[in-house]
């Protein structure tokens, strides 16, 4: 009696809205009874609640929503059928009841990127809902298309997230969902027709079979230098494409390109890593410029004088003899270097205009 009088507290108090003493109410019951399992389902509810809003106390209360849903869970298994209760309405309490622990615990695994049980858990709750509910359905998504690799399914709710939202929510939700669609497929034939056929379908789960094409993986480095080499002179290449066959693990394409390059005077253009009067350490590529990494240790012919002393960030142009390099982490050490003026002339010997500067590595 203590119990059912201690529920109808509960009850009370939630239909009051007043959350402090709906806590308060629910944790009494739990202290008859810690296996009840409306109390539980109110409590995960409330904490997952309070800390999907943010706020100082959100890991407590996303902590506290998982407790209660791990806990409401157990409390499931061993739950027996209240007397008087008919069957139908014992599944209808145990599915509800279920949706609210699952939806608990896999929102809080979310926001921890545990990705494999927020999915889990996320779409045991919308598969036990009676009505969708997007407070599951979008999470669910999300927990499906942030993770690596995706899930597919995602795709198919994140469509019926956006039907549940309201105003410019619906937009939103779908851009995010084409965007990924594009990167997971290569591109975006086909997304219309997913969309069409996800809103039409009255079912919240995506059909048996369903399936989105994955883009094929990109060449490997390999396979990148082994092209390149086949395309292109090495004595035309960038740079950069030199730093990509010299560190691609391809061999044969390596040594194409070193044969040509080894012991060549050379012009160049680089960002300036940090100098000093005989060496300077430079970011040829433009993924190591940005990286502030150097790619190029320059070792001069003559020092250099302290006017003429390169600032680290600044571009300088010089000349220097290729003499040797390392594949990993990519490092091309060159010898006889020459600063060179704004025109590209060389202050003693003349060489060959490379001109090899700032290239993104080749993807």
């Amino acid at each position: 009696m203590k119990e059912d009088a201690l529920e109808q507290l509960m009850v009370a108090y939630q239909q009051a809205n007043d959350a402090k003493k709906t806590i308060d109410a629910a944790n009494r019951v739990l202290q008859v009874n810690p296996n009840n399992i409306r109390a539980l389902a109110l409590l995960a509810y409330n904490y997952r609640a309070a800390g999907s809003q943010g706020g100082q106390q959100m890991q407590q209360n996303l902590q506290q929503a998982q407790q209660y849903g791990q806990r409401g869970l157990q409390a499931l298994t061993n739950m027996p059928k209240p007397d008087g209760m008919s069957d139908a309405d014992f599944t209808k309490l145990h599915n509800e009841t279920g949706a609210i622990f699952e939806g608990a615990v896999g929102f809080a695994a979310l926001q921890q990127k545990d990705f494999a049980t927020a999915q889990k858990d996320l779409r045991d709750a919308v598969a036990e809902e009676s009505q969708p509910n997007i407070m599951d359905i979008y999470p669910l998504a999300t927990a499906d298309l942030e993770s690596n690799p995706m899930n597919p399914e995602g795709f198919w709710f994140i469509v019926k997230a956006s039907q549940l939202a309201q105003g410019t929510g619906q937009a939103q939700i779908l851009d995010y969902g084409r965007k990924k669609y594009i990167r997971y497929h290569g591109s975006e034939e086909g997304w219309s027709a997913l969309v069409a056929q996800a809103q039409s379908s009255k079912n919240i789960l995506p059909p048996a079979g369903f399936a989105v094409v994955a883009a094929p993986p990109p060449p490997s480095p390999a396979e990148q230098a082994a092209d390149l080499v086949k395309s292109k002179d090495p004595k035309q290449m960038s740079f950069a494409e030199w730093e990509l066959v010299l560190s691609s693990g391809n061999q044969q394409a390596a040594d194409t390109v070193w044969n040509t390059i080894k012991g060549k005077a050379v012009k160049l253009q680089a960002a300036v890593i940090s100098a000093t009067a005989t060496t300077v350490q430079l970011a040829g590529s433009d993924d190591d410029i940005q990286a502030k990494k150097p790619d190029i240790t320059l070792n001069m012919d003559k020092a250099i004088p302290a006017r003429l002393l390169p600032q680290a960030g600044a571009m300088m142009a010089f000349q220097g003899t290729v003499s040797s390099y390392t594949p990993n982490p990519f490092l091309m050490t060159m010898t006889d270097g020459v600063l060179l003026d704004k025109n590209g002339n060389s202050l003693t010997t003349t060489a060959p205009a490379h001109h090899a500067a700032t290239h993104k590595k080749p993807e």
